[in-house]
């Protein structure tokens, strides 16, 4: 008997920061998630994790990958986008990135 993991994902796209008409909020992100067209279609995201990974220059502890977590806190709009707050805030050069909606962990076990 074999356990695989495998992390099931949603990808999303990092539209912006929370904005006014003159004052922009690095704190909050605007999300817009792949398949996601309603308000109402956002609660099942509330809650869930964002991880934006990217490949850093410099090695550190034999990986050159890097990870930013955030948490998706509230709808924002009508059409689909969320905020979300993360851990150390995104850098504007991650504006049209792909992020990844973490759900669940998921087993798997193969007989």
């Amino acid at each position: 008997m074999s356990k695989t993991h495998s992390k099931l994902y949603v990808r999303g796209r990092h539209l912006s920061y929370q904005r006014g008409k003159r004052n922009s909020n690095p704190n909050v992100s605007i999300i817009k998630i792949e398949g996601v067209n309603s308000k109402g279609e956002t609660q099942f995201y509330l809650g869930k994790r964002v991880a934006y990974v990217y490949r850093a220059k410099k090695e550190v502890k034999g990986t050159r990958i890097r990870v930013i977590w955030g948490k998706i806190t509230r709808p924002h709009g009508n059409s689909g986008c969320v905020r979300a707050r993360f851990r150390h805030n995104l850098p504007p050069c991650t504006f049209g990135a792909s992020l990844r909606i973490v759900g669940y962990i998921f087993i798997f076990i193969i007989l």
